[in-house]
């Protein structure tokens, strides 16, 4: 099946999304999923599409509000199912949310999965910098956040370890992937310049 141009998922999320830190983060979990399908030789622009959409929804249908067939993400992919996104980013939608029940038998839902808290910490640790920049944040300091359960409470540890093992990569490489996609989007994630190349 087609696959949605960035363009035209771009133009659905900020539909969507009112929230610009939202719109951040799905931009930062985008370039997360290019990072791995680059790293495991997969298709950037779906995995990149799935990192994109994979909380469009979530204003419209938040969790607490709706029943559980009625919330983010099954709203959003019965959207995107109707605009004729393949299944196998749908279904990775799915289940980077463990309470759908959906397994995360691809490449593509485990790394969804692996990638999604840690924008969220990456990019919590980022704007604690005076700087505000992922260039100033280093895998030590992502770590050093992670042990510190005062800080971003509404990220989940335990969804980035498992993460990254589920997808067979070391915690600290996992964050040094994670922490290297999202400074090359820096301006766009409001973060700062990009690193010189």
């Amino acid at each position: 099946m087609p696959v949605m141009d960035r363009r035209t998922a771009l133009a659905l999320v900020q539909e969507w999304t009112a929230s610009p830190s939202l719109v951040s983060h799905m931009l930062a979990v985008e370039a997360a999923m290019r990072a791995y399908a680059r790293r495991f030789g997969e298709d950037e622009a779906r995995w990149g599409l799935c990192g994109l959409l994979h909380d469009f929804d979530y204003e419209r249908y938040p969790n607490a509000a709706q029943a559980a067939d009625a919330e983010h993400p099954a709203e959003g992919v019965r959207h995107l199912r109707a605009m004729g996104v393949d299944d196998e980013i749908c279904v990775a939608i799915l289940g980077h949310a463990s309470y759908t029940g959906v397994a995360r038998d691809s490449v593509m839902a485990k790394a969804l999965f692996a990638v999604d808290e840690l924008c969220g910490l990456v990019m919590a640790t980022a704007l604690v910098r005076p700087s505000k920049s992922l260039n100033d944040v280093e895998v030590a300091s992502v770590k050093k956040k992670m042990k510190d359960k005062a800080f971003a409470r509404g990220v989940d540890r335990t969804d980035i370890t498992q993460g990254a093992e589920a997808l067979g990569v070391p915690l600290d490489e996992h964050i040094a992937v994670v922490l290297d996609a999202m400074r090359a989007v820096g301006p766009s994630l409001g973060l700062a310049e990009a690193p010189p190349s």
